[in-house]
């Protein structure tokens, strides 16, 4: 997508250098700040410190890593020791290891000295995969937006609630939620999104910074404000992303998630996920029983980053000294909370029989 009338992906390959660049995400939306990641130290720092982050970012991140390991030591046992270093850095977003496996699985099998650039060329493709997965995702939203909008009174705007950011900044290109959202605007749809700020990182902030980039109309509010807005009809359609799903639909994603799911649940609005099939795990059923739950730094919940009057960004402490912080990044939204999945191969129910639907190759 654009800043400032410029095309940026999340994450690019430099030839003149030949190394991945990265936008440094912790600087955001105050600063944009370009970062080279050359060694696998740095790709470990970069995935588990949130220089990257939401599942297919991370999932391709991880994918360049494995080419860097490969033109580093093309050997099996690097191949084996770089998948496990790099599964290490974030636990919950299945993305992570998905990409991983599909790179083990494809390098393992071809001679040693083939295997460089073999596997740089794989991450470009999934590079570019995730790119079209998520402008097919907004192809298929967009349509539940366009029947919002044709029952709707002349001249009151869709109103869309999304929580966390499923922007672009979290996948290579276009956003999961997010896509819709833009598919829609440059389709000339009345559109307004409310923007959960998503404590502890107010990672909304960064949904919000896309969205006056592509000019669409929004408001950045509280988390605790998305109820009351259900209450008041003021949401037509609540949209957010995923890290993990399950195969019978159980959706993991950022803390808060769940709790507007019920919200929406109790005032009749829909709830959708935008859903990348790789996001699927389809190893695990039951999301709350068997997704593990990330527990980042207590710092993220009892100090907050910000930028004063005079554009210093800094950071703050916001709780009393000496209170303990706790910090479960995700939470999961069961399958009967959840409308339905878009994905890039349509709308799926939120069941196990509508996602085998649409992905019978992978069931």
């Amino acid at each position: 997508m654009k800043v400032n009338g410029t095309h940026y992906r999340s994450l690019w390959w430099s030839n003149t250098d030949n190394v991945l660049e990265i936008i440094d995400q912790r600087w955001l939306p105050h600063e944009l700040r370009v970062q080279q990641v050359g060694t696998m130290q740095d790709f470990a720092n970069a995935i588990s410190e949130m220089r990257v982050r939401g599942a297919p970012l991370i999932g391709a991140t991880a994918a360049y890593g494995m080419a860097l390991a490969m033109a580093e030591d093309s050997s099996n046992a690097n191949l084996d020791s770089a998948w496990t270093f790099l599964e290490k850095t974030r636990p919950t977003a299945i993305n992570l290891r998905w990409a991983l496996n599909r790179c083990r699985e494809y390098l393992r099998p071809m001679p040693e000295s083939e295997r460089a650039a073999a596997a740089l060329k794989l991450a470009h493709e999934i590079a570019d995969e995730d790119v079209e997965i998520n402008r097919n995702i907004g192809v298929n939203g967009l349509e539940i937006i366009r029947q919002i909008a044709a029952n709707k009174p002349a001249g009151e705007p869709v109103q869309l609630l999304t929580h966390c950011n499923a922007g672009w900044l979290a996948t290579v290109d276009w956003g999961t939620a997010t896509s819709p959202m833009f598919h829609a605007h440059d389709a000339g749809i009345d559109l307004h999104v409310w923007v959960d700020e998503t404590r502890p990182r107010n990672q909304g902030a960064l949904t919000a910074w896309e969205l006056v980039s592509h000019g669409v109309p929004h408001t950045y509010i509280t988390d605790n404000a998305g109820g009351h807005l259900m209450q008041h009809g003021q949401v037509d359609m609540v949209i957010v992303g995923t890290d993990r799903t399950t195969r019978r639909g159980d959706v993991c994603n950022k803390i808060g998630t769940y709790l507007k799911a019920l919200a929406a649940k109790d005032n009749g609005v829909p709830f959708y996920v935008a859903l990348p099939s790789p996001t699927i795990d389809w190893t695990v059923s039951d999301g709350v029983a068997e997704i593990p739950i990330e527990q980042r730094n207590l710092r993220e919940t009892t100090h907050i980053q910000g930028k004063t009057d005079d554009g210093t960004i800094v950071s703050v402490q916001v709780s009393p000294d000496g209170t303990p912080g706790g910090n479960p990044a995700f939470d999961v939204t069961p399958n009967h909370l959840v409308t339905g999945l878009i994905t890039e191969r349509g709308i799926s129910k939120a069941t196990e029989a509508g996602l085998t639907e649409l992905f019978p190759e992978f069931a």
